[in-house]
């Protein structure tokens, strides 16, 4: 059996250890040997030892009200310390440390691909011109509350500070005591939200991502990006070049969230600038400090001709320009009235000062000076910009029909919502071509319509470095897409600002390429465009809508038939991923999801959603996120140069017969089986999530309505509570039970070796399964379903098992993850803190619902513990 690399058992060991003595501290010995005994329970019940279930349901059973949060709070708790000692062994392993796996350094990257043929050239070209653009949604899974995370993020930092061998026993007691006060103060602080975020909180916690990690790991990234070009092919990245570059949908996305209004977003936008113009100002102030150099260029010295120390002359200028414009966002975030004399207006405006210095210096032999704080800076510039992360609006294309439909009536036009497409695109054209104003300026229009048109004015208020896209979801035809920017027009904008149709639910994707066709067969709209679309692939609502397996495939032929259109038309087609942290909603890691991508659907450009705990995993801290940054650069790169090949037409017809049965399998269970509903509703935690505090959003889009109106994080965190997994792997089953037994096995196994989409989807689906867990699935259904559901119970649970047997003679091994023991043992690990979870939980839920939701305040804080507790075992929640 593999075991954790010693340095990672020791750090787990180190911070359990010292929770365990907060814990004899307070509450006392006598809860720290209860807590132990829980403990030592759940391992002898994993051992499958005599009586030791029984033993384990006992001591949880025999918990008094008063007792129940604080011990869910330290299993949960232990959890938490358990994934810092795990996210920091990841971060360490780059340093010198034996890895379990091994992250391949960009020098090894490029000299790989050069090795397959690419040039140098090439290779230092398309480094150059890539775009890579996270976009950080809002938090809705993001259970850890904000000031614990800051304490996480300080003991990593205090484990980090350990890790030097050559520190003197007071360093090292010092750095002890350190860790053993951040997780006294972390056990003596509530984990649990009382009020839910707004809007605002969401963008602020976006803008920390940024400030306390990104700002920090962008130019350091750079920096590792430029060397390894410059070694591999003597051309380093141009000044200019910002291959990452950052969005965020927090105070934006707007479908279905009725939180966010043109208010919101326009206060979201001033504090977005408001951070950037205070972060610049923290690097002026420190250029300032180093640049005291007196030998200047011509150009400089026409800029300060009187200074004895022009780069601070010029430095200086550019701070005040910086604390202009900072004043000038918190008088608009206050609502008061703003100077604008003198503030920084564009990006260009503050890349300029910087440039003449960093030439100035280069010119004047000064290199070294040059590439260092002040090339940091530089990259931050062209990476962050003046509004530092840009923000997308995302709005329901319904929204924008009933805005022009209301209009168009009242102005006696016509009924616009009536009309075919045909009549639609037809008069959206001329009124586009055309000078005259559409909307009359004493129009009263309804609260519905007023909220689109104000966001449109928020939009025509800012410049057009401060917004990324306009996502319209539901999209279909191109008057969905120039209604929109007509509505925008209307509303004052000038520029050009992209368009986005979302396709997501099934029947969205199989249409997506004929509508992409019909809009750049619109001339006014491809010069418009200027030959560049966007275009959104959305991974959550599918995957609820049509399985896994069916929504899968569905996304990989939309990719492959939309850059087939593009290509046929001479646009440059950039997709937008729309993944979740889950398997379930397009998750995984995300180097092999962009290799198994289509050939030719990653040109060079690529956008991704990164959210809820995703967001702290893979960015939270610098050096994290220097690892991610480079894993997503590889790829991209990878992926662009060197293209997986098409699947062969026997693969084609495989995925096609599987995905038939599989939707099918999967529609008859969750569409069409009566029982399912209601023992979905029983069996998991569905319908008390909301009592978490998670997000702005609501958990549906409708007041009303059953699985179908459900968003696809609680349908999915739901089933991770009680670790049935279904929503990854239903349907899967029958599947690929049916191709084995049709004698398939040798073509899905040349699949599985050849083909990195169904590679990546099948190991992808291996790791669900190993966190599926079939006891804890049954005691759920012992404490909480009607007996006359436990049938269904029954059967889902054999075809879990179906599915593992049938993944596991595909792999032709004996257990899941036999190729990943690190990560198993990851597991095994875990088990022993998240089963009396579990087992709490269940018993809580009963609880909870026999009281009809009256339980003792204690109760119900224990309740939403082991919900946090249980996600932080698990690592993910939807």
């Amino acid at each position: 059996m593999t075991e954790l690399h010693p340095a990672l058992r020791e750090n787990v060991r180190r911070l359990g250890d010292i929770l365990g003595q907060c814990i004899q501290h307070n509450p006392g010995p006598e809860f720290y040997e209860l807590i132990e005994q829980i403990r030592k329970a759940a391992k002898a019940d994993r051992r499958q030892e005599s009586g030791s279930g029984q033993r384990l349901a006992e001591l949880l059973s025999d918990l008094s009200d008063e007792q129940l949060l604080p011990v869910t709070r330290a299993f949960n708790q232990f959890l938490n310390l358990a994934n810092i000692a795990e996210q920091h062994h990841n971060v360490r392993r780059h340093r010198g440390h034996s890895a379990d796996l091994a992250l391949e350094p960009l020098t090894d990257t490029f000299r790989r691909l050069q090795a397959k043929g690419i040039d140098k050239s090439r290779l230092a070209r398309c480094v150059a011109d890539l775009r890579m653009e996270f976009v950080l949604t809002a938090h809705p899974t993001e259970v850890a509350r904000r000031t614990l995370i800051q304490k996480y993020d300080e003991i990593t930092a205090t484990l980090e500070g350990l890790d030097h061998e050559d520190l003197m026993a007071d360093e090292e007691a010092r750095l002890t005591e350190r860790l053993k006060q951040l997780i006294t103060e972390a056990w003596h602080t509530d984990e649990i939200r009382y009020e839910r975020p707004t809007a605002v909180d969401e963008a602020k916690w976006g803008f920390a991502v940024i400030e306390n990690s990104l700002w920090h790991a962008v130019p350091e990234f750079l920096h590792e990006l430029d060397r390894a070009l410059l070694e591999t092919t003597g051309e380093g990245l141009p000044l200019d070049s910002a291959p990452i570059r950052f969005a965020s949908w927090m105070g934006g996305d707007r479908d279905g969230n009725p939180n966010v209004t043109a208010t919101v977003t326009r206060e979201v936008l001033w504090l977005s600038r408001w951070m950037a113009a205070d972060l610049y100002l923290r690097d002026i102030q420190a250029l300032r400090a180093e640049l005291s150099m007196w030998d200047a260029s011509d150009a400089l010295r026409q800029r300060a001709p009187e200074s004895r120390e022009p780069y601070r002359e010029v430095l200086g200028q550019l701070r005040q320009r910086l604390l202009a414009t900072r004043d000038w966002a918190e008088a608009r975030i206050r609502g008061n009235q703003a100077d604008e004399t003198n503030i920084v207006l564009n990006n260009a405006e503050l890349i300029e000062p910087l440039e003449l210095c960093y030439h100035s210096l280069c010119e004047r032999g000064l290199d070294v000076i040059a590439r260092g704080r002040l090339l940091a800076t530089l990259r931050r510039a062209h990476a962050f910009g003046l509004q530092l992360v840009k923000l997308d609006i995302r709005q329901e294309a319904a929204r924008h029909t009933e805005a022009l439909a209301e209009l168009l009536n009242y102005l006696g036009i016509g009924p616009y919502d009536e009309w075919d497409e045909s009549r639609r695109q037809q008069f959206l054209i001329e009124e586009l071509k055309g000078e005259r104003p559409l909307i009359p300026r004493h129009w009263r229009p309804s609260a519905a319509v007023r909220e689109v048109l104000d966001t449109c004015e928020v939009v025509a208020e800012q410049p057009p470095e401060g917004l990324g896209s306009y996502v319209i979801s539901m999209a279909s035809t191109p008057s969905d897409v120039l209604a929109v920017i007509l509505l925008l027009r209307e509303c004052g904008r000038q520029e050009p600002l992209e368009i986005v149709p979302l396709f997501e639910t099934l029947d969205d994707l199989k249409g997506a390429p004929q509508s992409l066709e019909a809009l750049l067969k619109v001339d006014w709209y491809r010069r418009y465009c200027a030959d560049h679309q966007q275009i959104m692939i959305g991974y959550s609502d599918s995957a609820k809508d049509a399985g896994q397996m069916r929504a899968a495939w569905a996304q990989y032929q939309a990719q492959e038939a939309l850059t087939e259109v593009a290509e046929q038309y001479g646009v440059h087609l950039t997709l937008f991923h729309g993944r979740g942290g889950t398997v379930g909603r397009g998750g995984g890691p995300a180097n092999r999801a962009i290799l198994s991508q289509p050939p030719g659907s990653v040109k060079g450009s690529l956008r991704i959603t990164e959210q809820g705990e995703m967001i702290r995993f893979k960015f939270g801290l610098p050096r994290m996120a220097e690892q991610s940054l480079t894993l997503y650069l590889s790829a991209v790169l990878e992926a662009t140069l060197t293209p997986p090949p098409k699947p062969e037409p026997r693969w084609r017809e495989m995925m096609d017969s599987l995905t038939g049965r599989s939707l099918a399998s999967y529609r008859q269970l969750v569409r069409e089986t009566p029982e399912f509903v209601p023992y979905f509703r029983q069996a998991t935690p569905e319908q008390e999530l909301g009592k978490l505090a998670l997000g702005s959003r609501p958990a549906k889009r409708k007041a009303s309505g059953g699985v179908e109106s459900l968003r696809a994080i609680p349908w999915i965190f739901a089933w991770t509570q009680m670790r049935l997994m279904l929503p990854a792997w239903l349907g899967s089953d029958e599947a690929l039970g049916e191709a084995l037994e049709a004698g398939h096995q040798g073509v899905l196994e040349e699949m599985i070796e050849q083909w990195p989409f169904f590679r990546t989807y099948i190991d992808m689906l291996e790791m669900v399964l190993a966190k599926a867990d079939l006891r804890i699935a049954v005691y759920y259904e012992e404490r909480l379903v009607e007996a006359g559901l436990k049938p269904l119970g029954a059967t889902l649970r054999a075809r879990l098992q179906d599915c593992v047997r049938h993944l596991n003679r595909l792999k032709k091994q004996e257990t899941l993850l036999e190729a990943e023991p690190v990560f198993a043992h990851s597991l095994r690990v875990r088990n022993p803190y998240t089963d009396p979870l579990h087992y709490l939980q269940a018993e809580l839920l009963r609880r909870d619902r026999e009281a009809g939701g009256g339980v003792p305040e204690e109760v119900e804080r224990a309740l939403k513990v082991t919900m946090a507790g249980i996600a932080a075992g698990m690592r993910n929640t939807g």
